[in-house]
């Protein structure tokens, strides 16, 4: 599939591992029950790509290593640049000089999270300083015009096996996500940075849909929802997307979708494969 990689500006951006946060010691859930447990920052050791996200005794978590930097300006660009599969290397501390890879974007928090192997997860602390390649931002499909691209990086782009189509590509997605499911993220102006929640407070739904099994790093597709300059319901469009945090109690919440692909008029097809996951296409775990 043609693109403009040639047009495409490598850039760096400076974040440091974020510290879990706390307003209050309770979230209170869509049932009225307060909880005490984890939630988004820090370096999660046991929550990786691939892994379920229902289950966690917590909310929102977010797999792998929270980033972002102490500079709203500055992470606006972070979080914004950043795409998946980018690079990420450390720039400080113990361990300093190993690398990673961009596995999502979380909104409201404005986090970059990013996978390492357990070796480098041991040597982080709380405010190590990661340097990522941000590659990947103004990206366009050179025969597929109409569908719009972002958060993605070309060496993400070169192995998901999305097959073209005449005017359509079909691309595998390990779950189809109806779009009166979704919820917080809704009218935001931009889905360049960021995420958009599945909400999951009616369980018969998550079944009806097989929704019950996704993973982080799943690729998803949300039905009758467009994000080309923020997101909205339209019928028959589409956006294509990655799972990129836990699910969650709150009313409006769930597992987060970081948008890769959308189009309108059925210039998308996705494609159920269960192996559609970054893990796999990225060689972080294979699934």
């Amino acid at each position: 599939m043609r693109f403009n990689e040639k047009a495409l500006a490598m850039v760096s951006v400076l974040g440091q591992v974020s510290p879990p946060r706390m307003y209050s010691p309770y979230r209170v859930g869509f049932d009225g029950v307060p909880r005490v447990g984890p939630a988004t920052g820090g370096i999660t050791y046991n929550v990786k790509v691939g892994d379920p996200v229902y289950g966690w005794a917590g909310d929102h978590i977010e797999p792998g290593v929270s980033t972002k930097n102490k500079d709203n300006n500055e992470n606006a660009a972070y979080n914004v640049l950043a795409c998946i599969g980018n690079e990420a290397k450390v720039v400080s501390g113990e361990a300093k000089g190993a690398t990673g890879t961009v596995i999502g974007k979380h909104g409201g928090i404005e986090h970059v999270m990013v996978h390492f192997n357990d070796e480098t997860l041991d040597q982080l602390v709380v405010g190590d300083k990661l340097q990522i390649r941000a590659f990947g931002q103004g990206m366009e499909l050179l025969d597929h015009p109409d569908i719009k691209v972002m958060n993605v990086s070309p060496d993400l782009l070169k192995v998901w096996d999305i097959e073209e189509s005449g005017k359509r590509i079909k691309v595998p997605v390990a779950a189809i996500v109806p779009g009166h499911l979704m919820g917080s993220g809704l009218g935001a102006s931009s889905a360049e940075r960021g995420d958009y929640d599945i909400t999951t407070q009616d369980k018969g739904e998550l079944k009806e849909h097989g929704l019950e099994d996704l993973r982080f790093g799943d690729f998803v597709a949300i039905t009758d929802h467009a994000s080309h300059f923020g997101r909205h319901y339209k019928k028959g469009a589409i956006i294509i997307g990655v799972v990129v945090h836990s699910d969650s109690f709150i009313s409006g919440h769930g597992p987060g979708v970081t948008t890769l692909l959308t189009a309108y008029d059925g210039l998308i097809e996705p494609v159920v494969n269960a192996k559609a996951n970054v893990g796999n296409y990225l060689g972080l775990r294979q699934l």
